[in-house]
């Protein structure tokens, strides 16, 4: 039941945002007829993007080759609107691509092109200047919300380290690290002595 409801919910998404615009014709037509295969870790089904002239469909369940599969996890997916950082989350295996690397090259330049605004998509209904305040109220609240998360976060890092004491802090972990580069040369020249003892 879950996964009809996110490909409808995905293939909404992506028709709005990427068939959407004109000026996105020819970039669209790079990938109509291909096919290609999405594995996020924390999903169980793969989702299939069936790309054609005039909109994307998003399955569940696909019974013939896919042109390009990928697997990644689910926090790499908003990186994916960048299309500079990918061959640097192919390198890092954060995305592993089987099958023509280019369908997805051109799905993420794609995506990259598209411009996502929320006042253009809320426009229609609500007027111009409604949706306008709407989009900058949307990303005020996003911005807020993402400056939080970091004080949020930097905050743990301190509690674990400093308060808690739960985690090493940096220097100590480069004086353990430096401690164990030094048992481990140790242990070599140990090895060595017993290897030249047993020769005799």
């Amino acid at each position: 039941m879950l996964i009809p409801l996110l490909t409808a919910g995905i293939e909404t998404a992506l028709n709005s945002l990427l068939y959407r615009d004109r000026a996105l014709q020819s970039a669209r037509l790079r990938l109509a007829g291909k096919v290609l295969g999405v594995s996020v870790r924390e999903l169980d089904t793969p989702l299939y993007l069936i790309f054609s002239e005039r909109q994307v469909d998003v399955l569940g369940r696909w019974e013939g080759p896919a042109d390009c599969n990928v697997s990644t996890r689910m926090a790499v997916l908003p990186e994916l609107r960048d299309r500079q950082q990918l061959a640097a989350l192919i390198r890092s295996g954060d995305l592993v691509v089987e099958g023509d690397i280019q369908v997805v090259q051109q799905f993420v330049t794609l995506i990259d092109l598209a411009e996502w605004d929320p006042a253009e998509v809320l426009a229609p209904y609500t007027g111009d200047v409604v949706a306008q305040g709407i989009g900058m109220a949307l990303r005020k609240g996003i911005g807020f919300l993402n400056a939080g998360l970091r004080r949020q976060q930097n905050y743990l890092a301190e509690a674990l380290t400093e308060e808690w004491r739960l985690a090493p802090g940096p220097l100590e972990v480069a004086w353990f690290n430096g401690e164990t580069d030094a048992v481990a040369r140790e242990a070599v020249k140990l090895e060595k002595r017993l290897e030249k003892l047993e020769e005799k």
